[in-house]
């Protein structure tokens, strides 16, 4: 196209000198002559170098413009991203791609189809399976098969016809999917909506479009004002309903575990008290035992002291082994002792037992003697074996 722009000007440009070149090849000279009192011009004649200029000047405007008038219009440019249809007196030709062709524009007609990515932004009303009404926006892209262009050109003749029945098809489609679900199962599945009509669009659009579907995005969905509040009251009330259920499970958890920490505080204070018990009762145990051992102490002590006053007086005292086990089943040999009452009379062996009182007495006594004595003797009182004598 810019070749032949270029070329129109410069032929117009030779055009034009060739008609001024005509002009002035065909002027003629003039002359005065007097006639009388007056002068009245008289032509003159023209020369033959001007005869010839003025017809090689016609010549060459009357070319020029032919030129003019065929040869800049048979330049045809085809740009990168378009694809031309080459039309012989209406009948398809050929297929051009990008460059610039000569091809006689009086015979030959170009029409250009965008191969580029094209896109349709689609704006239309729809129904939802419960009759609920909704604005839907949608972008649909697509790109013409340039193998099949020819065939586009026969079967819908332009871009735009084509375009216009992708655009009737997606909306067509688009309406079919969303008729099939209610308003609030397409406001609750929103998102898996437009996959679907992308799905339906490019089933829709077979092999006799001669175009591929890139995307079909369902951009935006619109409800009418009064459902759209309705859905909002739903919406708070459900906020409402799962806000007292989250209340009420929390109240829930909070008194299990309210519960949980009253049971773990009344096991471990049961533990505790048991464990005081256990100590009291292993105390009292203990108390116990230490009172027998002592008893045993206090009983062998006084054994022992009976030995060593029957040897004293006179009586014979045995040694005797005897064997005996312990709580944990060990054998304990231990030393027994027995006094030999033989040929003893009661009177002896009383005096055994009433020597050990004196002596009992003795470790008692706080060496006080008594306030009031009667008689020409002193008698000594021996304390009963449950009185206590202070120190």
């Amino acid at each position: 196209m810019a070749i032949g722009v270029v070329l129109g000007l410069l032929f117009a440009a030779l055009m034009v000198a060739g008609a001024v070149a005509f002009v002035l090849a065909t002027k003629k000279t003039s002359k005065t002559v007097r006639a009388g009192n007056r002068v009245v011009p008289r032509e003159g004649e023209v020369k033959p170098l001007w005869k010839i200029l003025r017809w090689v000047g016609l010549g060459c405007g009357v070319l020029f413009a032919l030129l003019v008038f065929f040869i800049p219009g048979s330049f045809h440019t085809v740009n990168a991203g378009e694809i031309a249809v080459v039309k012989h007196l209406g009948e398809i030709r050929e297929v051009r791609t990008a460059g610039t062709y000569f091809d006689f524009w009086i015979t030959e007609k170009y029409d250009y189809y965008d191969a580029k990515v094209q896109t349709l932004d689609i704006r239309d009303n729809a129904y939802s399976k419960d009759a609920q009404t909704m604005d839907i926006c949608m972008t649909v892209q697509y790109q013409i098969d340039t193998s099949k262009v020819k065939e586009i050109a026969t079967t819908y003749g332009s871009l735009e016809a084509l375009s216009a029945k992708i655009r009737s098809v997606s909306i067509e489609r688009a309406k079919s999917v969303l008729s099939s679900d209610s308003a609030m199962t397409i406001i609750e599945t929103r998102a898996s909506i437009s996959p679907k009509v992308e799905e339906a669009i490019q089933g829709a659009i077979s092999e006799s479009y001669y175009v591929t579907i890139n995307t079909a995005v369902l951009t935006n969905i619109d409800f009418s004002d009064a459902f759209e509040q309705t859905v909002e009251q739903k919406m708070i009330a459900e906020q409402e309903q799962k806000k007292a259920e989250y209340e009420a499970e929390k109240a829930k958890i909070e008194a299990a575990a309210a519960a949980s920490v009253a049971e773990t505080k009344a096991k471990a204070e049961l533990a505790v008290a048991k464990l005081a018990a256990e100590a009291r009762i292993a105390a009292a145990e203990g108390d116990a035992k230490a009172q027998i051992a002592i008893a045993k102490a206090e009983a062998r002590a006084t054994k022992l002291k009976s030995l060593e006053v029957a040897r004293m007086l006179g009586f014979e005292v045995k040694e005797v082994t005897a064997a005996t086990t312990d709580e944990a089943g060990n054998v304990v040999t231990e030393a027994e002792y027995e006094i030999n009452f033989e040929g003893k009379s009661a009177a002896e062996i009383a005096v055994i037992s009433e020597y050990l009182k004196y002596i009992e007495y003795l470790s008692k006594w706080n060496g006080e003697l008594p306030d009031v004595m009667t008689g020409d003797s002193a008698t000594i009182l021996i304390p009963a074996p449950n009185t206590s004598v202070n120190p």
